[in-house]
């Protein structure tokens, strides 16, 4: 047998095993640990980087199953990406926090964390020690913020007058695939919201806000339906297709006979059993829809399935059903036509039925697949953004972008104030956390001017991927900002001028 290993002994006699392997690794310490974390973050954020921006670049992404994803939101590149090193995974997790926690900004809140420590990577050169760096860094971030407090304009938010809104909302779908019609998406987006918004608690709950999507047609196509959209179809393909005023009746009991609880069984030894079995199903299938026929309901929605010999009879009654809607699906109705679940038949009443205005079956070009559209619904809270995409890829990545403005147009409505984009902010920080750091007497002076250098990759790199020099850009726009007293002067990454006013929110 080939030895493993080398027994040896501790000063206190106790043995221990020396992998042969072990001797040959080497553990790092002190600045070669600190360097080797600091090298892998820098990996992270570098890859990112060029994703920032209104011209920033997509990534195509390959699972492990040969799926593609191609997107430049920063969350979904960073979740899908295969990283082993424990700062890179940090990283990663502070990508999912921002996206949890504001639902934007998921790029830059990595490029800037790679750009604080690579900052520190040269203090540290220096014989700056760790403690005075971070507390250097907690200085020069309470100064950005106050500064952020102060350059900050309030935007009206009025159900009437939407503009701020959509303008904002523009400014975050300006860098998706969706640039294309983002005026109609971010339209959309802040009606959706609006419509849904509890204003008094200045709050939006997303769950009243469903996205679906179908591959077909153009992005123009997106529009906003105040209601529910189901991807079922009419029980029968000889129902109608389009039910108006629609009192519906939201069952989550199922359409059968009822079945006994315990555990006897019924033995059909002969034929006139049978046909007595089958006239008792047939006798409570019709009672059953006569009941909900009495109440006033012109059409059925079911959690649960029913058989064949069932659907037959709610045709020939002339009372159009769905089934198999899932339970999600069913919340949404009742919210949206303000109808009751009914759990049990014997519940039913004409009080819990829920109203539309259309209920309609629509069908997509030569495909088989069928959706169902319940509309005009009185004070409807809940509302669905119907996306159409000439391919799978498109309308998830559209999602994605929906997704992030709708949660810059929830923030806006929790808090009004905006800065302005295109790096302007960062830019005005950084001037802040300069000034301010010639007046500190101590070390974290330098930690205090390597923040701000940190703040002023966000504009290097936006002009960098806007095809500008990145440094002679940032040098003007700095310039500008000091002499005109201006915070609101960024990088003109659309080239609609000089370096011009870029409303958008951080």
């Amino acid at each position: 047998m080939a030895s493993v290993g080398t027994l040896a002994f501790d000063e206190y006699g106790r043995p221990f095993l020396i992998i042969k392997d072990q001797d040959r690794k080497s553990r790092l310490m002190g600045l070669e640990a600190l360097k080797s974390h600091i090298m892998a973050a820098k990996a992270v954020a570098n890859t990112m980087k060029t994703s920032l921006g209104p011209n920033g670049l997509d990534k195509m992404m390959v699972d492990k199953d040969g799926d593609v994803t191609v997107t430049n939101d920063g969350a979904t590149i960073l979740s899908m990406m295969d990283v082993d090193h424990q700062i890179a995974k940090l990283m990663v997790e502070l990508s999912k926090s921002q996206d949890d926690e504001i639902g934007d900004g998921t790029t830059g809140v990595v490029v800037l964390a790679g750009a604080l420590l690579e900052e520190a990577e040269q203090l540290l050169d220096r014989g700056i020690h760790p403690i005075r760096i971070a507390d250097g860094y907690e200085q020069a971030a309470r100064i950005a913020i106050e500064h952020l407090d102060k350059i900050s304009d309030s935007v009206l938010v009025d159900m009437k007058n939407t503009e701020p809104l959509i303008q904002t909302a523009k400014t975050t779908l300006g860098s998706k695939v969706v640039n294309s019609c983002h005026r109609q998406m971010a339209e959309i987006a802040v009606n959706a919201v609006l419509t849904v918004a509890d204003m008094q608690r200045r709050d939006v709950d997303f769950e009243l806000i469903k996205v679906e999507g179908k591959v077909g047609g153009r992005l123009e196509d997106t529009k906003l339906i105040k209601g529910v959209i189901v991807d079922k179809d009419f029980s029968h393909p000889q129902m109608p297709k389009q039910v108006e005023d629609a009192k519906i009746a939201i069952l989550t009991c199922p359409f059968e006979p009822p079945k006994p609880k315990t555990k006897h069984k019924l033995d059909v030894t002969s034929v006139e059993d049978f046909k007595a079995l089958q006239k008792y199903e047939k006798e409570k299938f019709e009672e059953m829809i006569r009941q909900i026929k009495e109440t006033g309901a012109n059409l059925a929605i079911c959690q649960w399935g029913f058989d064949d010999e069932a659907n037959h009879l709610l045709l020939q009654n002339e009372l159009p059903a769905v089934r198999w809607v899932g339970g999600p699906e069913i919340e949404l109705i009742a919210i949206a036509t303000g109808g009751r679940i009914v759990p049990r038949f014997s519940e039913l009443t004409a009080e819990k039925l829920g109203f539309a205005g259309l209920v309609k079956e629509i069908s997509f070009g030569t495909t088989k697949d069928k959706m169902l559209v319940i509309e005009q619904c009185k004070n409807s809270r809940a509302v669905t953004i119907f996306i159409r995409g000439g391919n799978k890829m498109i309308i998830e990545e559209a999602k994605r972008s929906l997704h992030d403005a709708l949660c810059v147009i929830r923030n806006l409505i929790r808090d009004n104030r905006v800065v302005y984009g295109g790096g302007a902010a960062e830019i005005s920080c950084a001037l802040a956390v300069s000034q301010e750091a010639d007046k500190c007497p101590t070390l974290e002076q330098y930690a205090m001017r390597a923040f701000a250098d940190a703040l002023e990759v966000i504009p290097m790199a936006l002009a960098e991927n806007s095809g500008m020099n990145p440094i002679q850009t940032m040098t003007e726009v700095r310039a500008r900002q000091v002499k005109e007293v201006n915070p609101a002067l960024g990088i003109d990454c659309l080239h609609k001028g000089t370096n011009g006013e870029a409303l958008g929110a951080i």
